[in-house]
């Protein structure tokens, strides 16, 4: 039997998934007591340092897990779960960690996107039975924006390297902890846990990881856009300028979780679900998504992201629910992201007119899950103008004039998808969202969607170059080569497709 601390972490549904997948029975820690009764303990952990302290503090979790540990019992931390471990950490200053491992939390400290987020490769710097059977040329999905220093040097089991050398596992007896998350590493992530659960028997302590400097690797997003059809069946379905009708029937690609699952299998670094349904009004009472999505991450080991009505509501009984709490309710079903739409044009404009709210849907949610949480997809279109002093936005100078010979252009928000124009540019949008707490940028180009013509290159490019946070380019793709020129000309991490890939 497996204890899982539980103290509201969105990737505690994954952990689960990945431990009945390799036929483990979990127990979920209720009490204090749980935590000293355990036989193995597996702590993950994803969010803000501070938010996460505060609950283990209030629900008295904390002295029993200092107790477990000061025992040398088996323990596995993950991502935040290893932050805890330390000292404290420069994202609360004033908050103490557990304090069993001395050390601090530091924030990255780099030219490239914060945070870390992708998929990267880790380097040993001592043999451990944990990483058994490796080869060397693996990668591990990591999604953070600090890391651990330890002070004593013998602790670290393995070092990455993302515009510095950062801790990205450590061992001390029997504490294990990874920065990276083997729940959703897919195949190998499976077997960095089985080698946790086993590790008294493993033949073969021996094991290949990378000597040279590690490299992050971009990322491919398989996107199913997901709808109630005409029967009311669930389906995936494709758009063309935002269009899911033909011959007057909504397209139908296949089902959600079989397609993800395909998708999954045939390397999919993660699966996007863009729920266009309506029940996205009421998106709590959406039975049908919330399944699809505890049935995909049964299944699928990769990170799972869903958007779609990712904002406050109130039901027909006159109950009002926050967006926390819709995203609450789809990290419980199994994801790890959630995607907020139009709702973030309405909070940009509010907060380029009034301040920060503090109590928006990207601030709640980032301040309670951790920035990486956030993703804002942006549906922007192409304005053409004169000259860059005829609008209050930013302007671009582009390659592709209109028919009336007009170079210039800014890239207007849109709502309703696509349906609805903001007077607010998304080069504006993304670094408020930034500013606001997100953690990722999804620019989907309504110009090239469903063209196959590639992704607006100039648009990806802009937005890389506002923000700090990472860019998925979307929209156009319709060959491999798309991919490779979204790669090598511009500062997209990653890029994500919907049609090119059924």
């Amino acid at each position: 039997m497996i204890t899982l601390l539980d103290y509201g972490a969105g990737n505690v549904r994954s952990v689960i998934n990945a431990l009945q997948h390799l036929g483990q029975s979990v127990h979920v820690v209720q009490t204090p007591e749980d935590i000293l009764q355990a036989d193995t303990l597996i702590f993950p952990g994803v969010g803000a340092f501070g938010s996460m302290m505060g609950i283990l503090e209030e629900k008295g979790y904390t002295q029993p897990l200092r107790l477990y540990l000061a025992e040398n019992r088996p323990f596995l931390g993950i991502c935040l779960g290893l932050q805890a471990l330390f000292q404290g950490s420069q994202e609360a200053p004033d908050i103490p960690g557990l304090g069993v491992l001395a050390g601090r939390v530091e924030r990255f400290q780099t030219h490239l996107s914060v945070p870390h987020m992708g998929w990267n490769q880790i380097r040993a710097h001592k043999e451990s039975s944990l990483f058994s059977g490796l080869q060397g040329s693996e990668h591990f999905y990591f999604v953070h924006s600090y890391h651990v220093v330890p002070d004593d040097k013998d602790l670290i089991l393995t070092t990455t390297d993302y515009g510095q050398k950062f801790v990205s596992a450590v061992q001390q007896g029997n504490i294990w902890a990874t920065q990276f998350h083997p729940e959703k590493s897919g195949p190998v992530g499976l077997h960095i846990l089985q080698n946790f659960l086993h590790r008294s028997q493993s033949s073969h302590p021996h094991s290949k990881l990378a000597s040279e400097k590690t490299s992050l690797a971009k990322r491919i997003i398989a996107c199913l856009d997901v709808r109630s059809n005409d029967q009311g069946d669930l389906v995936v379905t494709k758009g063309d300028q935002y269009d899911v009708r033909e011959d007057g029937q909504v397209r139908n690609l296949g089902k959600p979780v079989q397609l993800a699952h395909e998708y999954y299998l045939q390397g999919a670094d993660e699966i996007t679900f863009l729920n266009i349904t309506a029940f996205r009004d009421y998106p709590l009472t959406d039975l049908p998504m919330l399944q699809v999505l505890r049935q995909t991450s049964a299944k699928v080991f990769v990170p799972l992201t869903i958007g779609g009505g990712i904002r406050d509501y109130t039901d027909t009984e006159g109950r009002f629910h926050s967006a926390l709490d819709v995203a609450a309710a789809y990290f419980r079903s199994g994801a790890d992201k959630i995607s907020i739409g139009s709702d973030a044009v309405d909070i940009v404009q509010n907060s380029l007119q009034n301040g920060p709210s503090g109590q928006s849907s990207i601030e709640s949610i980032a301040r309670v899950y951790g920035n990486q949480a956030v993703v804002i997809s942006v549906d922007p279109r192409r304005v053409y103008v004169s000259s860059p002093v005829d609008v209050p936005h930013q302007v671009i100078e582009t390659v592709f004039p209109n028919a009336h010979g007009q170079r210039f252009c800014w890239y207007q928000c849109t709502v309703k998808g696509g349906r609805e124009g903001r007077d607010v540019d998304a080069i504006t949008l993304a670094r408020e969202c930034e500013r606001l707490g997100a953690g990722e940028i999804l620019l989907n180009c309504i110009d090239r969607d469903g063209t196959n013509l590639g992704f607006d290159l100039e648009l990806v490019q802009a937005v890389c170059q506002a923000v700090s946070i990472p860019v998925i380019a979307s929209s156009g793709a319709g060959r491999a080569q798309h991919f490779v020129d979204v790669f090598t000309r511009t500062e997209a991490e990653a890029a994500l497709a919907a049609g090119i890939f059924s």
